[in-house]
């Protein structure tokens, strides 16, 4: 019997745009790789084309990663919506704590491996998560993301305009 709160692989098979709220080019991340309660593991693959690839360094830098983990999160949030047959919802970014970059860049040709867990949840929507980067089993990249869904995002962009 399948856990309900698991994605099932036929779900998780889906273009990763299902999942989150962007759109190219600035969709980021390749695919979602699996997910568990609370946890979310996506693939992102360095060509030529990806967004912010360096000819000079042959890569993406370093700082892209923290993007790279701010999409698997939204990817997670997508996932979780899905499951209960709710609309994918914007989220922000707002910040990062115990940020450590073991590389300059993302190199072209490999594919890295996002892994996020959730580690708090207000029900205000901000949230932390335990984020790390992989290229194989070596870690490239870690941080603790702190983002923030609002149950309404339009009202909350209204509210932070209060000329609207």
């Amino acid at each position: 019997m399948t856990n309900p709160l698991t994605a099932s692989s036929v779900l998780l098979a889906n273009p990763i745009e299902t999942f989150i709220p962007h759109r190219a080019p600035m969709i980021l991340i390749d695919n979602i790789v699996s997910h568990q309660v609370d946890s979310l593991v996506t693939q992102t693959h360095i060509t030529t084309n990806s967004a912010y690839f360096d000819k000079q360094s042959q890569g993406v830098a370093n700082y892209v990663g923290i993007e790279y983990m701010a999409q698997s999160i939204a990817a997670l949030a997508g996932v979780e919506a899905t499951m209960k047959s709710e609309p994918i919802k914007v989220g922000f970014l707002l910040g990062t704590r115990k940020l450590v970059m073991h590389h300059s860049h993302f190199q072209l040709g490999k594919t890295y491996q996002t892994h996020v867990a959730r580690l708090y949840q207000e029900d205000s929507g901000l949230a932390v998560f335990d984020c790390q980067i992989y290229l194989d089993d070596t870690l490239i990249a870690q941080a603790n993301v702190n983002v923030f869904q609002p149950s309404d995002t339009q009202a909350y962009i209204n509210d932070a305009n209060p000329n609207t």
